[in-house]
Order: structure tokens, then sequence, then C-alpha cells
């Protein structure tokens, strides 16, 4: 129905009409020929709906329909012409009372009625008989319209509030139209926001198929050069929300008046049109007026007053504005500051992130203003904060532990699965709140029947992530609950969720026979085997590696066949600097191995071998000679600041577990931070390094080694 959406058929013969229709007598003679003697016309909203002809005991001559249609004729007799009123004039026979206004177009503010007390009825009289009639122009104090025919203007929210339905809108906009048309698809899209998905989604289907749509959608379009530009941004807003499609005549119609008019946009109007660009998909017009509109924000930043407008318009101006107006943004954001609410601060982050632009200033700021006000914080705004943090890479521990210990606080309060997206956001966060995560334990002990198979992949993943189980003294309890909730699903859950399961038992080292069982089946290995996700692989070679290093007595026998994995790639900066000082240390390159690869997949830096007590390190052509019992095999990790929780030394999960198994394959283990690194002086780091590699009581005597070396 919308793609076929046209513009109305009498603008032909407006066009004509402009030209030709002068006079009264011309309309009056042609409105003769068209009506009986008996008949009284009435327009229902001239210009504003389809008019309609009320009939009182009188019939429309048979061609009337095929020569014009009803709206064709008011616009065709009433062009350039004539008002009439039944106030003063002078009486002939067969014609009321007429005093004649003259206008030169019909505005929608004027909506002009023909009274059925006004009746007109064309008599054969002559020319000169006619020009009796005063054609001056006079206007009258009292408005054109009258009360008895002129219709009440009804708001959208008023609209809303009384209909229930969007067809029940229409209806009302069948039986009494009122201007702006933008209020009816308003009241709509309000109406529908309160409807469930299924609601929604019948509504639309009966907004369609009714016969007054197609009818609102044509008022709306003539109606958008002439309306406040605010009602023509809201009315594209509603449209584009409810649902019609934005290739229709009239979306695109109304996208490109708004083009024409973005001068009349004022504050307001900025940050509808921001809410508007951002609803609707991408196109040739949205991108014109997308362009037209950060082009008046870069103009008229400066005049925005209202702070919430600011923010409207920072978080719709798009990731891919230019940089030069984003800082422009912020800068004005930060000359709002001290008028910023708590709300205005809490939101600032989600703003921040909508528009891909890491204010680190304005961020401290508001993260101040949250902290001093987090007592009553709704989670949707704790939940908008952490998100934006990840979405920005902004990490502020002071406040996450603030988040984490006010949710700590008031842990009762919250319901399981609050407290659980809240620790799922602290996790990709990387940021271990112990606290909070303790009583989370404690809770799922004492309570295992609030879990769920969703609930249990996911506190799975966040626990054995962040590896808070490690040394935790509910950590057996803990374990074992979670392992018998899995088992009750193991007849529903798929290959790949066991899978994810399993691996979050390994890196917590605790091995559940009933869910490894199931997954070490071949058509179930197989299964994971042939998907596309190069992630399954890795995770089956953890598992293959877990089974023959950790403690699994009843799991040692099982051999997995799997795929060759690509090799670990290492940090050639770090790795760098880390060689010349080990070089300056050890006494050559001589002493240790670079880029190690060792069996199950795993890839250490550098490679040291020492005596049993580190006291000495051996050089790489003795350890042939030497017994491997005399031998320490030392190490080396180059880690970054992501193997740690946030703000912490306490290592994830991938890497306790690569530590637990470098120690089980004998080495000992020794981790070197990359930022800490490049930040050390050549001096600083060596010192750094030996501290590290030798025993306490071996470093007095290579501090001699190493001065013997410089």
């Amino acid at each position: 129905i919308l793609t076929t959406l046209k513009p109305f058929g009498s603008v032909s013969v407006e066009s004509k009409m402009n030209n030709k229709a002068g006079s009264f007598f011309w309309n009056l003679r042609q409105f003769s020929t068209l009506v009986s003697t008996s008949r009284t016309m009435r327009l229902c909203c001239l210009g504003l709906c389809k008019p309609k002809i009320v009939h009182s005991n009188w019939n429309i001559l048979n061609n009337f329909h095929n020569r014009m249609q009803s709206t064709d004729i008011i616009r065709y007799l009433f062009q350039d012409a004539f008002i009439f009123k039944s106030d003063v004039g002078f009486q002939t026979k067969g014609i009321s009372t007429l005093t004649a206004l003259r206008i030169e177009r019909l505005l929608y503010a004027k909506r002009l009625f023909f009274d059925s007390k006004q009746s007109l009825v064309p008599v054969d009289k002559s020319d000169d008989e006619l020009k009796k009639v005063n054609l001056n122009h006079e206007v009258s104090n009292e408005d054109v319209l009258t009360k008895e025919t002129k219709p009440n203007r009804i708001s959208s929210r008023k609209l809303s509030e009384e209909c229930n339905s969007l067809s029940d809108v229409l209806d009302a906009f069948s039986k009494a139209p009122t201007f702006p048309s933008s209020n009816y698809f308003t009241a709509m899209w309000t109406i529908a926001k309160r409807l469930s998905d299924d609601q929604k989604r019948f509504e639309k289907r009966l907004m369609f198929s009714h016969p007054a749509f197609n009818q609102l959608c044509e008022h709306m379009m003539r109606e958008a050069k002439i309306m406040q530009y605010k009602y023509l941004l809201f009315s594209l807003h509603a449209i584009v929300k409810l649902g019609i499609p934005q290739n229709t005549i009239l979306v695109q119609t109304l996208l490109r008046v708004t083009q024409e008019r973005i001068n009349e946009c004022d504050e307001i109007c900025l940050s509808v049109l921001s809410t508007v660009l951002e609803a609707m998909e991408p196109c040739k017009n949205v991108h014109v007026l997308r362009t037209g509109f950060r082009i008046l924000v870069d103009q008229q930043v400066w005049k925005i007053e209202d702070v919430f407008t600011l923010q409207v318009v920072m978080k719709y101006i798009g990731k891919d504005a230019p940089i030069a107006l984003k800082r422009k943004l912020e800068m004005k954001a930060l000359r709002e500051l001290d008028r910023f609410s708590v709300l205005n601060s809490q939101h600032m982050f989600e703003v921040l992130a909508a528009m891909n632009h890491r204010s680190l200033i304005l961020l401290d700021e508001c993260s101040k203003v949250v902290l001093d006000n987090i007592h009553g914080c709704p989670l949707r705004i704790m939940i908008n904060i952490l998100q934006s943090c990840k979405d920005l890479q902004y990490h502020n521990l002071d406040l996450f532990k603030g988040l984490a210990d006010y949710v700590a606080a008031t842990f009762d309060i919250w319901k399981f699965r609050k407290v659980l997206f809240i620790l799922i956001l602290f996790e990709n966060l990387g940021f271990r709140p112990v606290g909070l995560m303790d009583l989370f334990m404690k809770r799922i002990v004492e309570d295992p029947e609030s879990l769920n198979m969703k609930n249990i992949l996911s506190i799975l993943h966040t626990y054995s992530s962040l590896n808070h189980v490690y040394k935790c003294q509910n950590k057996e309890q803990f374990v074992e609950v979670m392992a018998s909730a899995l088992t009750g699903y193991l007849h529903t859950i798929s290959s790949e969720n066991l899978l994810d399961a399993v691996y979050s038992f390994c890196l917590m080292n605790y091995f559940p026979l009933a869910p490894f069982n199931q997954l070490l089946q071949k058509d179930i290995i197989s299964e994971l085997l042939t998907s596309d996700d190069m992630k399954n692989a890795y995770k089956l070679h953890t598992l293959d590696t877990c089974l023959k290093l950790d403690d699994t007595v009843f799991l040692k026998d099982i051999a997995l066949s799997l795929p060759q994995l690509p090799r670990e790639l290492p940090s050639s900066h770090t790795n760098a600097k880390v060689a010349e000082v080990l070089s300056r240390l050890l006494g050559g390159e001589g002493h240790f191995s670079k880029d190690v690869h060792l069996p199950h997949n795993y890839h250490i830096d550098f490679e040291i071998r020492m005596d049993t007590n580190r006291n000495q390190v051996l050089p790489l052509s003795d350890v042939d000679t030497t017994s491997a019992t005399d031998i320490q095999r030392v190490a080396v990790l180059c880690v970054s600041r992501s193997a740690y929780c946030l703000g912490s030394s306490h290592p994830r999960g991938f890497l306790a577990m690569k530590m637990r198994h470098l120690n089980a394959m004998g080495f000992h283990v020794i981790l070197v931070n990359n930022w800490e690194m490049d930040k050390l002086e050549m001096e600083d780091a060596v010192t750094f390094l030996k501290t590290k590699i030798y025993s306490v009581e071996a470093l007095p005597v290579a501090a001699v080694n190493v001065q013997s070396t410089q």
C-alpha cells in the first residue's frame, strides 16, 4: 500500500485553475451545472481531509463522480475564489444573504466550512443581478469557522489516552480529521509502546489494512511543508518506529521536506532530529540529512542551553562524525559541567560510548559524581556505565570498586539474575570484585535450585575466567554444586554449551566425571571439530592437555585425535628488551633459549637452565652432560596487563592454568610484566630480573657475576 502512495491527483487541476479561475461568477456558473437547485453542500475540512458532501433530499448528477472527485471539486470551485458568510449583504430571490471574502490561498490553519444553514442554491439569474453581490474585501472580527461546524483540535496525548489501539486512532481520524496529522502518528506510536510484541505485530497488521490509513498518509504528505517543523520531526520519528517501510514515498517525502526546512531547526528540534536519524536505516536521503544535521550542530553547538539536549545530540551525532566536531561537543560539555545533575553525570558514560569519544576529563569528573551518589543507583544505570566503560576501554578502579561495594552492601535486596548480570559485566572488564563474588558463591551453595542452564554457563565462565575459586574457602562446595546442576541438564544441553562448561571446569582444575564422559564421546567430538569455529579446537586441545597433565585419575587413559593448531606468536618488541637484559645478566645469549615451543601447544618466551637450588645458571652447552635431576628449568613468560585481573597481580584463568601445567612439566615460572619492563631503564631492568631468577640465597653471588660481566 505504502509503496504506491502518490501525491494528490488534484495537483494538476490546481495548477491549471490557478491561471483560469479568477472570478466568482465563473465559479458560480460551474457550480450550478453540477448540483441541483434543491441541495445543500457542506465542506468538512478544506485542505485537511478528503471533503465529504452531505446530501439533503437531492441527488448528484449521474456523471458527477466520473467528471470529478470530491477533493478536486472543492479545489476546482474555490481555488482563488470567495468564502461566504451569511452576515450582511442583500436578499435576492433564491439566494441567501452573503458576504464574500477573497483569499489568495487556502491555509490549513484556517479550516473552512459551509454550515447546513448557509445554503447555496443556484438559480437562473442574469449576470446583472448577480453583480449586486457585495464584492468588497471585508475582514470580519469573527472567526471564519462557526461553533457548530468547527472540529475540536485534539492533541496526540489526548488521543493516546482515549484510544486503546492503533485502529482506534485511525477511526478517530476518519470521523473528524484535524490539523496536524502528526498527532495521529505520534498517538499511534505512544500506544504501540504500551503493547507487548505480539500485540504490536497484530495491531500493525490492522493499521496497514485500515481504510483510513492511506488517507492519513496522504494528509501527512500534504501537510509536511506547512506544519511546524517539530511536528514534522515527531511524525517522521513515529512513522519509522511504527515500522512503515523506509523506501516508501511517504517516508522519502518527509525526509526531503525535512532536508529543505532544516534551517528552521531550533534546540528542541535538534534533539528530535538526532533521535530520528538514529532510528533510520542508511540511505541517500538519510545520509544527506545527517550531513546537514552535523553542519547545523557545528554552527549551533555554543547556543545549546539545555544539558539534556546537548547529551542527546552528542549521543546520536554518530561514531563516524568528524573528530573536530566531537571535540567541540566535548568542550561544550566541559563548560556545562557545573550544571550537570546526577542523572546527567550518569548518562554521560553512555553518551561518550555512543559517539566513540574517550574523554578522560569528562569520565573522571562524572565518575566522582556517580560515586558520591551511588546509593539508590538503579540497575539499568549501573549496567550502562559498566558497558560504556568496556566500550571506551576506560578502567577506573575506584569506580568499579565503588559499584561492587554498593551491590555487596545491599546484596539481600538484589535478585539472583541481576547480581549475575553485574558480575558478567565486571568479568568483561577484567575486574574481580572479591567480596561480591564470595557472597554470590555462598548464595549458590545455599540455594542451588535457582540455577538454570543459562545461569550455570554464565557463572562457570565468570568464575573460571577471573580465577576466583583459587584458594577460596567454599571452592569444593561451589564446584560440586555447579557440577551437580550441570549434570541435571546433560540430556538437553548442546555440544558447544557442554564444551564451554567443561572448559570452564578445566580452568578451575576440577573434572566432574559425568559431563566429561558425555563430551568425550566420538560423535560429539566429531560434531565439534566439523564446525568452522576454531575456538572449539582450542578448547578441545586444552581439555586434552588437562587430561594428561592434571590429576585426572579416572580419565587418564582417554586419548583424543585432534588437528594441529597454529603456533603462538611472541611479542617481538618486549621480548627484544628482555633478551638484552638477560644477555647482560647471564653473560651472553648462550645461557638462555628464546621462543621455546613445548608439547601440548604451549609456548614460553625464554628458557633458562639452572641448578636445583637456582644458585647458578648453566650454559646451554653443558646441559647435555648434566643429569636431568640436577637441572631446574626456568620459564620466563612476558605477560600483558590483560592476563591479570584489573588492578591486581591475580592471574586470570588461562594464565593460572598455563602456570599450573608448566609446573607439572618441571618448570619454575617467572612472570615479566610487559608494561613494567617498558618503563624501566636498563640497569633497573637487570636488577628486577635478577631478583626474579635467582633464589634469595644466591642474590649476593649473582650480583658479583653481574658486575664481572659489565
